[in-house]
């Protein structure tokens, strides 16, 4: 599928839009299959079909997702496909004003607890995945002294890394590599505090 690489988000429609607990489950559903239909997503979510065809409507309207080539005969089936590699979000084009302020700080925090909800899923299941996959999990915490442009420099860097081990994965999988293959989710977060 040929998307444009990163949606930069800087609207509060579209970002609002996105930070609905359901959409944006459904927005990390849709992005790992890469296409799929109402039918198959609410199916993971739980959810009825008429609303998980309402809210990815909602997410087509913002851009965020489209309508894909149908994978079926069935004329019938609407098929989805996020319109983009990914989203980025960036502080800086929400500080302007109270509201976006409020609105970017309520988006981060839903992200952070569906994150922190997929982990707390596999350590609850960590006893059901094989030894391997367990020995090649893992959590970590770096405590570094950095200034910005240090933090800015690893951060490209991990992405840069990340990219490269997608790309690999995916070309791999696209000529039959499929053994032991598993969706991976690797969350980085690099932030200052102060002790």
């Amino acid at each position: 599928m040929s998307r444009e690489e990163d949606r930069r988000i800087t609207d509060m429609g579209t970002l609002k839009a996105l930070a609905h607990p359901l959409r944006m489950k459904l927005y990390r559903l849709l992005f790992v299959a890469e296409v799929a239909t109402a039918s198959q997503l609410a199916e993971q979510v739980d959810e009825a079909v008429s609303l998980v065809s309402y809210h990815l409507r909602k997410l087509s309207e913002h851009g965020l997702v489209e309508e894909a080539e149908p994978r079926s005969a069935d004329a019938r089936e609407r098929w989805w496909q996020p319109s983009s590699e990914g989203v980025s979000i960036r502080d800086e084009d929400f500080r302007d004003a109270p509201e976006k302020v409020a609105a970017h700080l309520a988006a981060s925090r839903l992200f952070l607890d569906q994150r922190t909800e997929m982990y707390r899923t596999y350590l609850d299941e960590r006893a059901h995945w094989d030894p391997e996959w367990n020995k090649a999990a893992g959590d970590s915490e770096a405590l570094l002294r950095l200034t910005p442009g240090e933090l800015a420099g690893l951060k490209d860097e991990l992405r840069a890394l990340l990219k490269r081990y997608d790309e690999q994965g995916r070309a791999r999988e696209a000529a039959g590599d499929t053994a032991g293959r598993e969706h991976v989710a690797l969350h980085v977060y690099g932030f200052p505090f102060r002790v």
